[in-house]
């Protein structure tokens, strides 16, 4: 398995495939395993990367987890995509994955060709209720990742089953449970909401969202989300929160559907952030 020693660490990845890159961005917690069912499948589309955030699968913690912030993860990708020197990028990202996933799309327009947005976070409204919820998961009185994940699963397959088996043994380890509680705290934070970033990302963008998914819901965050990113639609597939885990197939097939968009747009986002930089 690659590795590659970015200005912030270590951080493993799986690659595949030839081609125009498609990298895929997992959860909180999660690791590059959780795509396995979708990875062969993309690679005869383009090149692609699965990353393991720091902390998670293979990549090695960070020096300090309990400092673990969406910034951090963050400048992760960021780092990933220059050391790689990444371009023409379709995201695929999940969650923590997806959140990253706007940013990068949002700071460097010219990087990326598309985004595929599997139940991503920042666009939940920030109120009193959430901003609790977030601190207490982020305590030491949260759910374990297994049952928090065995609540947001919502179709048993081989790939899930796995999910909740990595949750209950090393994604349940002091230090990875540190990174996971101090993410959740920080998804509480203003740091983490996307509404004043989403109208600077250029590509065209397919939000998926689980009906059953308790965390991320299909309509009022799929709604926010839907309001704020301007080249963006929603399809709503019959899962929980991990669509290319849990119904592969749907999720495959929507993407798939989605790639012709992404050759006739991607082109017009180039270069109107060219002849931008000319005004």
């Amino acid at each position: 398995m690659p590795i590659v020693t970015l200005p912030s660490g270590v951080v493993s990845y799986t690659e595949m495939g030839h081609g125009a890159p498609i990298l895929l961005l997992h959860a909180n917690p999660g690791d590059q395993r959780d795509f396995a069912a979708v990875m062969e499948p993309l690679s005869r589309h383009g090149r692609v990367l699965a990353l393991d955030w720091p902390g998670n699968g293979q990549s090695p913690a960070l020096a300090d987890p309990e400092k673990a912030t969406v910034a951090v993860i963050y400048r992760v990708l960021e780092e990933f995509v220059t050391t790689l020197g990444l371009k023409d990028l379709l995201l695929i990202g999940n969650s923590l994955g997806g959140n990253a996933a706007v940013r990068l799309a949002a700071h460097h327009p010219q990087w990326v060709s598309g985004l595929v947005l599997v139940a991503p976070g920042g666009f939940t409204p920030q109120n009193a209720l959430s901003r609790a919820f977030c601190r207490w998961q982020g305590s030491r009185f949260s759910l374990s990742p297994y049952r928090f994940a065995r609540f947001y699963l919502k179709r048993k397959t081989a790939i899930t089953s796995a999910m909740l088996d990595r949750a209950r043994g090393a994604q349940s380890e002091p230090d990875a449970l540190a990174m996971n509680r101090a993410l959740w705290r920080s998804f509480g934070r203003p740091e983490n909401d996307l509404s004043a970033l989403a109208d600077q990302v250029l590509a065209p963008c397919l939000l998926l969202f689980g009906q059953y998914d308790p965390v991320i819901k299909a309509y009022k965050d799929g709604d926010q989300a839907l309001r704020f990113l301007p080249h963006a639609r929603r399809e709503v597939l019959s899962c929980g929160h991990a669509a290319f885990a849990e119904v592969p197939e749907q999720f495959l097939q929507s993407v798939y559907d989605f790639l012709p968009q992404l050759k006739r747009t991607s082109r017009r986002a180039t270069e109107s952030v060219t002849m931008g930089a000319l005004d």
